[in-house]
């Protein structure tokens, strides 16, 4: 966000309780992994500066960005202790500037918790008052790791929670000169804007569970092909292509904790969260019946490669993996399992300990594979040759959630290939549907 603003234009101060962080962005280097985002860096290192002091960057700015942790509680709620700490620095900061200051929130959070929880913290501090000596927006980023500045300089649409209208203008004068094209700007009340972006979020994750269940009806469906209904579903306007592509479940660090949330909301509330809480059910058990199918695959003495560990392509994250949950499977069956992923090598080894072989290098992860399953659609995958999967072995089985692999793999007679949510049993489901209709 720092760099990206820079890149549009801004003087940027960036902030942040860790020193290598700050250290990093100083030195024109990038403190995490996100595509392009150092390259970006380097180029605006005139115009975009780090600190350790949340009062150095309020007093030299105009308008600050809260982006800090908001975690999962026990509760399933969204914890507000580290944005609590950043309004306590901002308003301790405010005390001490003359003129008017927006403080907008970026981190999720639920309905109520800007008003009642955080916007207390900045009044006491600074002994001002919103509305009057500065200002407040709600305003969350939809961005997904791996793609994070294209989705910031490009997003569909910016949501703006305003405390009052001053607030939104300066924010919503940002944002215009931020995107690469003329952008949709929704503004509304704080707490609107909190449930649309959170619903937002929990919506895609119910249209990614629709998709896994079309997959699953395809495979069963003589001629079925998950890919060939979506199109046509994904025709209408109404429903539309995107996250429609039947392959694994949901995960990451967003989608699955903030269907939780919503849920949590309801009941607090009194409304109806039962379907929430059912897609989180059918999401969490998509792994376990996607082992259960392929297990039969594997006979003992094989070697099962998982390619694709973290979330999603393009990411070191590795949170709610369905890969990550399919090689512990496998291993805990008593399978040789080896691992493979471009980017999340070491937060894999981490959570598989010594469960599983973490290779770093593909090659080695496809070497004795008798099994491979592609879990995510990388490009390093997708770009995989017939040779590069056989090497020197008589037949292998492959596995493609994402039925990216190129036709010549799809066919060769030396593999197996198994495209998920593609029609697979054809005598058996031909007599099921005949039992059923003649």
């Amino acid at each position: 966000m720092a760099a990206a603003m820079a890149e549009r234009g801004f003087e940027v101060i960036g902030v942040d309780i860790s020193r290598a962080a700050v250290d990093a962005v100083n030195c024109g280097k990038a403190p995490v992994h996100e595509t392009g985002l150092e390259e970006m860096i380097v180029r605006n290192k005139s115009r975009l500066r780090a600190t350790t002091s949340p009062e150095d960057a309020v007093l030299n700015s105009d308008i600050s960005f809260a982006i800090v942790p908001t975690p999962s509680d026990k509760r399933g709620a969204f914890e507000l202790q580290y944005a609590k700490y950043a309004f306590r620095d901002i308003g301790r900061a405010l005390k001490e500037k003359d003129g008017y200051h927006v403080v907008v929130l970026t981190s999720t959070v639920l309905p109520g918790a800007t008003r009642h929880g955080l916007l207390p913290i900045l009044e006491k501090e600074s002994g001002k008052k919103c509305g009057v000596d500065f200002g407040l927006c709600y305003s969350p980023e939809f961005i997904a790791l791996g793609s994070v500045i294209r989705d910031f300089l490009n997003p569909d649409f910016y949501l703006i929670g305003q405390f009052d209208e001053k607030s939104g203008d300066l924010l919503e004068m940002v944002n215009r000169k931020v995107c690469l094209k003329e952008p949709v700007v929704r503004r509304m009340t704080i707490e609107n804007a909190e449930i649309a972006k959170i619903a937002l979020n929990s919506f895609v994750t119910m249209k990614v569970s629709f998709a896994n269940i079309l997959a699953d009806i395809c495979e069963r469906i003589p001629g079925g092909d998950v890919d060939v209904v979506s199109d046509a579903l994904g025709s209408d306007s109404r429903i539309g292509r995107k996250y429609l592509t039947g392959g694994m479940g949901f995960a990451g660090p967003c989608f699955p904790r903030d269907n939780v949330a919503l849920s949590f909301l309801c009941k607090e509330i009194g409304a109806d969260g039962s379907l929430l809480l059912t897609n989180d059910t059918y999401n969490r058990e998509l792994a376990k019946a996607f082992f259960g199918k392929l297990s039969s695959l594997v006979r003992g003495g094989e070697t099962v490669a998982v390619l694709g560990l973290a979330y999603k392509p393009e990411s070191h994250v590795i949170e709610e993996s369905q890969g990550i949950f399919l090689a512990r499977a496998f291993a805990d069956s008593g399978i040789r399992v080896v691992g493979y992923d471009p980017l999340a090598t070491q937060g894999a080894k981490q959570a598989l300990q010594d469960q599983v072989i973490v290779s770093e290098y593909l090659a080695e992860a496809l070497q004795d594979a008798n099994v491979v399953l592609i879990t995510t659609p990388d490009s390093v995958f997708k770009n995989l040759t017939v040779k590069d999967i056989l090497g020197k072995k008589e037949k292998v089985t492959v596995v493609d959630f994402w039925r990216c692999l190129s036709e010549e793999v799809r066919v060769h007679p030396s593999i197996n290939y198994i495209g998920m949510g593609r029609y697979r049993e054809e005598l058996s489901a031909q007599a099921r549907l005949h039992e059923l209709w003649a």
